[in-house]
């Protein structure tokens, strides 16, 4: 079997960078006083205010048991609340209380910067390029795991997913 050039593999670049941005804002976010798991959550609850624990944890791409834990977690902190959902009494929608509103505002703010860090040295026609390729290839990507819709996905992110 011939070596391969792992560090030119477009797998094992996108994992190296994807993992190296998730330490540096690590890094960055560590004063705010939330877990990496907890600032996920929030993140995403941020862009999906209203889904359900099982919605948000296919988003995720967490166990319904595990995010469980963190959404105890975060509600007795005051950080988020579950209100029944009208048609289901098993089902709760999840909404940010007005706590976690200037930390968002902080998180979104320290990852534009790493951001800006990160693409440093590129001209701007090139950043947008790599963006403008990113989502391609994430439009492929969704194009081949969800058809349409997949179970449990909430429209609204798939739009998000998507750009539509």
């Amino acid at each position: 079997m011939a070596l391969r050039n792992l560090d030119r593999s477009f797998g094992f670049l996108l994992h190296d960078v994807s993992r190296l941005l998730r330490i540096e804002y690590n890094r960055r976010v560590r004063h705010l006083g939330l877990t990496r798991s907890q600032w996920r959550v929030i993140a995403h609850l941020s862009r999906n205010e209203g889904a359900t624990q099982t919605e948000l944890a296919d988003i995720l791409e967490i166990e319904s048991a595990t995010l469980a834990r963190l959404l105890d977690r975060l509600e007795t902190s005051g950080w988020l609340e579950r209100r029944p959902a009208p048609n289901d009494r098993r089902a709760n929608h999840l909404y940010l209380t007005d706590k976690p509103a200037a930390i968002i505002d902080e998180m979104f703010a320290i990852s534009a910067g790493l951001q800006k860090d990160t693409l440093a040295g590129l001209p701007a026609a090139e950043r947008e390029r790599l963006i403008d390729t990113l989502l391609g290839i994430k439009r492929n990507l969704l194009d081949m795991t969800t058809p349409a819709t997949a179970p449990g996905e909430p429209e609204r992110e798939r739009r998000a997913a998507t750009g539509a």
